[in-house]
């Protein structure tokens, strides 16, 4: 009972302080400069991603300061349309989709630049997953590399972000949700995204903590 009670107590403290962050935006003039604006708007953000964009496990936000401009322009648009965080098992998507549909198109673009220019954490996530086999995912990550880079570090032209940024518990939730099609589940809507059901169904849980094991070692 004492846990149910923190966290409704969490839920409550979120819900209100995004109400106020919301009535702040309404307020806030959009012809601001672009950085008044973005660290405005950021407001919305950090109440799950952390004041330093660090990401928080309990609601399965991941770190997204220093994640390419192109890459959050990307998922803001698909969580605003419903191509992503639409489906009913996918609790964060379906926070993060009514924060995407808050924001005004013109902010799109500010808050994807004021994000991907914070600077790394001071207090990085360090390795969270038990169990995981590096050299063994080293030999899974062949598949990967052909579009996320040999070490991971993306590739803008086939749309592949890097994964070295995102936490590891992130990472396995999110091959997770791609294997059972909580994730680009409708490949019209996110052609892009159903290019990784395939890779992600051969994998098993254990394969996927190795994998992202190998990831985590290359930072």
């Amino acid at each position: 009972m004492r846990i149910l009670h923190v966290r409704f107590n969490g839920w409550m403290s979120l819900f209100f302080s995004f109400t106020l962050v919301l009535s702040a935006l309404t307020f806030f003039p959009e012809q601001a400069s672009a950085k008044a604006r973005g660290e405005a708007v950021f407001g919305l953000c950090l109440q799950c991603h952390g004041a330093e964009g660090q990401g928080d496990k309990l609601f399965g936000a991941p770190r997204i300061a220093g994640l390419p401009k192109w890459y959050i322009l990307a998922q803001l648009e698909k969580f605003k349309s419903g191509a992503r965080g639409k489906h009913p098992d996918d609790d964060a998507g379906n926070r993060m989709r009514p924060m995407a549909r808050t924001l005004a198109d013109t902010d799109f673009d500010i808050i994807a630049t004021y994000v991907s220019e914070m600077k790394s954490p001071s207090k990085p996530e360090g390795l969270t997953l038990i169990g995981g086999n590096a050299e063994k995912g080293k030999a899974t990550f062949a598949v990967c590399a052909a579009c996320h880079g040999p070490n991971a570090d993306g590739n803008e032209a086939v749309h592949a972000p890097s994964l070295k940024i995102s936490n590891d518990w992130y990472l396995v939730h999110q091959l997770a949700n791609f294997k059972n099609k909580i994730r680009a589940g409708d490949p019209a809507k996110d052609p892009i995204g159903a290019t990784m059901a395939p890779n992600a169904s051969s994998l098993d849980e254990q394969a996927m903590k190795d994998v992202i094991t190998y990831i985590q070692s290359l930072k």
